[in-house]
């Protein structure tokens, strides 16, 4: 699959078709008739510093069912964000954990330091409160992002911990909040992410152990198919290794732009989420080009671009996406 004439049109960036010509077409065709599709959503984080407002009527206007929220306890309460989103018909399907706790203090729960490990679950136990307000959305949970090492002195010559111990730590922190959940009746998906921005749960082959060494039937699994295309020989076999823990799943092509801009062989992964029966929405977790990946919102074209890629990502994922069980 590849793009043609891609530029402006109108008042923002479209592209003119694809090379199958009868692309758009048979997507709107599939999503008017009676087969039940996977839904539909996309990161609020994406925007940037935009209202939740405005961020779920651009993305309605989009066609888009639901949103990944981003749990900035800060930002809004849960009665406030609900609300928001219900006016404009989306569903919120899961919770972006934030970097900070809104404090100013960073969620690291792989901290070799347990009274930092501590913040960082109460904030996950505070999330889950929020999503319990919010009507039981995933909750995903990852290690701190842009740390790709475990801990070292201030002189990075000597290790303060390692990343066995760290590991340990992370199983436990995730525990408690495990545990939390299946009382809430709620369900935690821990994000497997690339090297590059976190040195722990990098495959899914990792997470599946991972999940099995908390022992808790609330915990599952998030791939995403950008941050599989740099960590994983095979995604689509990945997302046969997750299987039936496979809760939640990411889209984005391998530069991190709409579907079919890179080189990312969705195909693939489609069929192996049709193998597993995954029924559980499809979240877009593509960003604007530009340096620095987390500034979603970089210059004066970047939204033009971010709604181009999710407009044309979502026009793909209706005619292709894995039916729902």
């Amino acid at each position: 699959m590849r793009f043609v004439n891609r530029g402006f049109v109108g008042s923002g960036f479209v592209d003119s078709g694809f090379v199958d010509s009868g692309f758009v077409k048979k997507g709107v065709e599939k999503e008017e008739g009676m087969e039940q599709r996977n839904r539909l959503g996309a990161c609020t984080w994406l925007f940037g510093e935009m209202p939740l407002a405005e961020i779920a009527r651009r993305l309605r206007a989009l066609g888009f069912d639901g949103v990944e929220l981003l749990g900035d306890l800060a930002l809004y309460s849960a009665a406030e964000a609900g609300q928001v989103l219900r006016d404009h018909g989306l569903a919120v399907f899961s919770l972006t954990p934030a970097g900070s706790t809104g404090a100013g203090t960073l969620v690291d729960p792989a901290h070799p330091d347990p009274a930092v490990r501590g913040q960082a679950v109460d904030y996950y136990l505070r999330l889950l409160d929020f999503a319990a307000e919010l009507g039981q959305p995933l909750v995903a949970c990852h290690g701190l992002v842009g740390r790709v090492r475990a801990i070292h002195s201030a002189t990075l010559r000597d290790s303060i911990s390692s990343q066995a111990e760290e590991r340990a730590g992370f199983v436990a922190a995730v525990r408690q909040v495990a545990v939390r959940a299946e009382a809430m009746g709620l369900r935690v998906v821990m994000e497997v992410l690339n090297r590059y921005e976190s040195h722990l749960l990098n495959t899914a082959a990792e997470a599946v152990e991972f999940v099995g060494d908390v022992g808790s039937d609330s915990l599952g699994i998030l791939l995403d198919a950008y941050h599989m295309n740099i960590e994983e020989a095979d995604p689509a076999e990945a997302i046969r290794c997750a299987g039936h823990r496979l809760w939640l799943y990411h889209a984005a092509d391998s530069n991190r732009q709409g579907v079919g801009r890179g080189h990312t062989d969705f195909q693939a992964q489609m069929a192996a989420l049709s193998a597993i029966r995954y029924g559980g929405p499809i979240i877009l977790e593509c960003t604007a080009p530009g340096p620095n990946p987390f500034t979603p919102i970089k210059d004066a074209g970047s939204l033009a671009w971010l709604e181009t890629y999710l407009q044309e990502s979502r026009a793909w994922l209706v005619d292709h996406s894995p039916v729902s069980n």
